[in-house]
């Protein structure tokens, strides 16, 4: 065989290899926020937290490019956790409450330069079994890599959004804690 030969069959099965790799990829994101702050005021209600839909969209679905998945469980146990370290009501859980907060979540995905995560996170609160008293929207940008190799590339800025829209909407919640007194 000559060299040049091998040369060609090693750079198919190289390309072959990778190409392989890319299509079989998943990002599995898991993300953990911490509040920065406690709540300088408590709302004593307890409060259920639903996480009804995440829908996940952009660069990561087109053909050859690594796939991100995110349960919507997983940001759901990630905004209970972070209420109850935040210590904005006395009690939070996914059980039945006085109190009910609905999010829903878009994470949107774009390449240019390099990836752009927005998350955006419409939530309202609420009696339970009630129509809810307020609508909040909260929206954050951060930028990733110009590459989405590991797992990291995306959880990093992932988990940066997250913190920040967490912040902002416990920060208006409580702003408007005169609005859930019993």
């Amino acid at each position: 065989m000559s060299d040049c030969y091998l040369l060609r069959y090693s750079s198919r099965i190289l390309l072959g290899g990778l190409l392989l790799l890319s299509w079989g990829c998943v990002h599995r994101i898991h993300v953990a926020a911490a509040p920065t702050t406690v709540s300088p005021v408590t709302i004593a209600q307890s409060l259920r937290v639903d996480l009804p839909s995440l829908a996940l969209e952009g660069a990561d679905h087109r053909q050859g490019i690594t796939l991100l998945e995110w349960p919507a469980e997983d940001l759901r146990s990630t905004v209970t956790d972070y209420i109850r370290s935040r210590q904005t009501f006395t009690s939070v859980s996914d059980k039945p409450a006085d109190l009910t907060l609905t999010v829903k979540g878009w994470l949107t995905l774009r390449s240019r330069d390099n990836y752009h995560y927005s998350l955006r996170l419409e939530s309202t609160l609420g009696p339970s079994e009630k129509p809810p008293i307020k609508s909040y929207l909260v929206e954050k940008e951060t930028v990733g890599s110009s590459v989405r190799w590991i797992t990291a590339s995306d959880q990093g800025p992932i988990a940066e959004a997250v913190q920040a829209a967490l912040d902002d909407l416990l920060t208006q919640i409580e702003a408007d804690h005169l609005l859930y007194r019993k």
